[in-house]
């Protein structure tokens, strides 16, 4: 996805793809909602203002696929602003001298994915739910055997006109019906956005004190208390860079 989506706008010049973002950041997320409720049904499927709010910051930051993919799995996109006496070099930068970094773009996004995406989000989201309900869970495809013969798969064969995982899916249509394989993602959020604005409000803001983070001296208040009132005023939706403050706040509370 990440690839496809530095193709479509790579050719728009940096001032126009800044200007459109600014466009499309300009009107409230509310707003967005109330455009999208006019729309034909095809068109409003899966939109919403958030995810034009998302587009707006994406386009506005991208300069390479590299960044492209840095801001779809980042929250904050300059740390350094918001966490004292955090390095300006990215782990990007760290990569290329820590490993022996890929050299094709496509390459260097599942090299990211691989070292970044998967042991620090979803790995960790796995655990705590199995480790939550007292459950022993294995992901059999991070086998070190299975993982090193995937690097050693050549690139036509894990992605063909346009379609991903082309190998495994191969190996599957042999045993499972092709309807259980070609089916869409089937996530769920939860609304923290809601909940921040609601029976959570006065625990968040007391969190988010600004006084309270001063003293504490590890965070930056004036880019956090900025996005607690975009988000409380509903014109924009935070609750991912939110959450993540709160939750590092509400730790070191419990200190």
């Amino acid at each position: 996805m990440c690839h496809a989506i530095w193709k479509r706008i790579r050719w728009v010049p940096p001032v126009m793809r800044r200007a459109a973002a600014g466009v499309l950041a300009s009107v409230p997320s509310n707003g967005w909602e109330q455009v999208i409720a006019g729309l034909p049904s095809r068109i409003r499927r899966g939109a919403s203002g958030d995810r034009i709010h998302k587009l707006a910051e994406l386009i506005h930051h991208v300069q390479d696929v590299e960044t492209t993919y840095d801001c779809l799995v980042s929250r904050w996109k300059s740390v350094h602003r918001v966490v004292h006496g955090t390095p300006l070099s990215s782990s990007e930068d760290e990569a290329r001298t820590c490993w022996d970094y890929p050299a094709t773009s496509i390459d260097r996004l599942m090299f990211q994915d691989q070292m970044r995406y998967l042991p620090d989000n979803i790995l960790a989201k796995v655990d705590r739910a199995s480790m939550g309900s007292s459950l022993e869970s294995r992901a059999p495809l991070l086998d070190h055997r299975v993982v090193e013969f995937a690097w050693r798969v050549p690139l036509h064969m894990k992605i063909r006109q346009g379609q991903g995982k082309w190998l495994l899916r191969q190996v599957l249509y042999r045993y499972l019906p092709a309807e259980l394989i070609e089916r869409p993602k089937m996530g769920f959020c939860v609304p923290i956005g809601s909940w921040l604005r609601g029976p959570l409000r006065d625990w968040a803001e007391n969190l988010l004190d600004e006084k309270r983070m001063k003293q504490q001296g590890f965070l930056n208040p004036l880019p956090v208390c900025r996005k607690w009132r975009e988000h409380v005023s509903g014109n924009r939706n935070w609750q991912d860079h939110l959450w993540h403050v709160l939750m590092f706040q509400d730790w070191l509370a419990a200190q």
